[in-house]
């Protein structure tokens, strides 16, 4: 009798062969059939037409604090992921030095980062290791939902070694001793299971304070010396975050190390209003790099990069007017009646946008861009539907249907704010980048930007917009999503036994009701340590998820099973997938 046999499915088996009808059988956590399968289950599940796909695979998310006090790790795990990987864009806690000093530094870095609350962390964080292998050993003691891998982060890897402040301080150059000892920690960390080496390269990095993150200008030297370990060790891939001001300079920096130590590279890709084709540039960047028999590839977003502007997030935008502020300790639905008073209105608007602090100005701006999201949220609305043009056709300035957009109701509503991604106001450019086989699907930050955005929907966007409901032009087929979703991001990353339904390969697995799948509006839930808010986006339609063989969630609801393991470094492919 089998563990576990699904019954009646439509599998999307990852390879992007058509779907087929068929059944799945699996025992100790991976699947041992896929077809007919007579022999019974000790559980069944009949999936009845619904689609078995594997599980998905999150190659970027920033879940290094939240995966030591949190085994469920939502919002990731709720949309259908049973892989993740952090330690992206070179912020994270390990190596980490034992001082008060060095974890503060952390953790602001990683509060202006990745926009999670600095008291969450202080509280949430038990800092039970120092090293990097330490650090992978506390999480292999802890218990979680899904699959969890670490990268090693630059950031840390320069405090570690450097210092606080000098490590800190992107125009300290490390010594001679101190490029060794960085070699040193990262073979170290590659051989404890590191899945590779994660750094950042843009001005949008910086601290809570405003600080640029350290790595930003790192030499050539600093990062071979680092780099010459994925090198020597055979292991690891690269992960860059960069501005790409001088797209070929960059680019051949960045790709010298894939070259010459004959790993994998990924760079995040997005397209930018003041250099609409620059994205383009780097793609092309991209493809000669592969035909060179490097392999590179560019991680992409499944909609505009944007911000929710709300009245319980990080970006208020009204947070800085003397007469709001004055109303910021009722609670939001007592806010929001408060605000709706013709009086209040009047005063909080006359002094909306007299900031002269250059932060608070840039809230202020891009009404252009702006859009009520509504329900269910809608990420990819005409320009007419911009704030600033219904204003216009209204007859009201845009900071009033702003204003009313955020008072309406329990004060709960949000205007979605798409700066990134969105030049000509649709998603064909993501459809264009979604569909090169040089791109991987990323980004989604799943467990960061917990005050802006909820982007770990991602996976389930893909189903509902890209596949089944996009107007505005090209859709997606569904075998091409859930390969590049699974398949192919397992196998960049080095972990080729799962991602694909096969026998041999690992049993995680999602049976999805495709026709009746809906992502609902994101909304803030107050669980973090030390009472922190987060963004959360609930989803109906995954039916089950399963992790290495067992249900994780039912109809949308988590069953307590923890079976999520620590992958430690290069899985490989079982003998029957090859």
């Amino acid at each position: 009798m089998h563990d576990l046999v699904i019954r009646d499915g439509v599998v999307v088996d990852g390879t992007g062969r058509t779907a087929f009808q068929a059944d799945l059988a699996i025992d100790g956590g991976t699947i041992v059939a896929v077809g007919r399968v007579d022999e019974r289950g000790h559980r069944e599940i009949t999936a009845d037409g619904a689609i078995v796909a594997p599980g998905w695979v999150d190659i970027h998310t920033h879940y290094d604090g939240q995966v030591t006090w949190d085994g469920l790790l939502a919002p990731s795990s709720a949309h259908g992921v049973t892989t993740a990987v952090m330690g992206n864009c070179g912020v994270g806690f390990a190596p980490a030095r034992t001082g008060d000093d060095d974890r503060a530094g952390l953790i602001e870095l990683m509060e202006g980062v990745e926009d999670i609350p600095g008291a969450a962390l202080a509280e949430g964080l038990p800092w039970d290791w120092e090293t990097f292998p330490d650090y992978l050993n506390a999480l292999d003691r802890r218990s979680r939902t899904i699959d969890i891998g670490a990268q090693l982060p630059h950031a840390s890897l320069r405090a570690y070694v450097m210092g606080h402040e000098r490590g800190g301080d992107h125009e300290a150059e490390p010594t001679d001793a101190e490029l060794a000892m960085m070699h040193e920690v990262a073979i170290d960390a590659l051989e404890a299971g590191a899945l590779g080496f994660a750094s950042s390269r843009t001005v949008n990095h910086r601290s809570r304070s405003g600080k640029l993150i350290g790595s930003v200008t790192a030499t050539e030297r600093e990062l071979a010396a680092i780099g010459s370990a994925l090198g020597e060790t055979g292991r690891g891939v690269f992960q860059f975050a960069s501005d790409f001001d001088d797209v070929d300079a960059e680019f051949d920096l960045i790709s010298s190390l894939a070259r010459r130590y004959r790993r994998p590279v990924s760079v995040s890709l997005a397209q930018h209003d003041r250099d609409p084709d620059r994205w383009r540039r780097v793609l092309t960047r991209i493809e000669q790099a592969a035909a060179e028999g490097i392999v590179a590839k560019g991680q992409v977003c499944s909609r505009a990069i944007g911000l929710m502007l709300s009245q319980e997030g990080t970006m208020n935008p009204f947070e800085f007017c003397p007469s709001y502020a004055a109303l910021a300790s009722l609670a939001v639905p007592e806010r929001a009646r408060r605000m709706r008073d013709p009086q209040t209105k009047q005063q909080i608007l006359s002094e909306y946008g007299a900031e002269t602090d250059r932060v608070r100005r840039r809230r202020m701006v891009g009404f252009t861009k702006m859009f009520v999201l509504g329900d269910p949220p809608d990420y990819e609305q005409p320009a007419e539907r911009s704030v600033a043009n219904l204003a216009a056709a209204r007859g009201v300035e845009a900071k009033e249907l702003l204003y009313d957009a955020l008072a309406d109701g329990d004060g709960r509503g949000m205007v979605y704010y798409a700066f990134l991604n969105y030049t000509d106001f649709n998603l064909d450019t993501v459809h264009t980048m979604m569909s090169s086989d040089h791109t991987l699907f990323g980004l989604s930050d799943g467990g960061a930007h917990v005050g802006t955005v909820c982007d770990a929907s991602f996976p389930t966007y893909n189903l509902v917009h890209w596949v089944r409901d996009r107007s505005r032009g090209g859709r997606l087929g569904l075998e091409f999503v859930v390969r590049k979703q699974c398949r192919d991001n397992a196998r960049y990353i080095g972990l080729l036994d799962r991602g694909v339904i096969g026998p041999g390969y690992k049993a995680d697995l999602n049976v999805i009701d495709l026709d009746g799948m809906r992502l609902h509006p994101p909304r803030f839930a107050h669980d973090l340590p030390a009472g922190g808010r987060r963004l959360l986006q609930d989803v109906s339609g995954y039916l089950y998820t399963v992790q290495t063989g067992q249900v994780t969630f039912e109809a949308g609801e988590p069953t307590g099973a923890m079976p999520g393991t620590l992958v430690r470094g290069p899985q490989p492919e079982p003998d029957q997938g090859r």
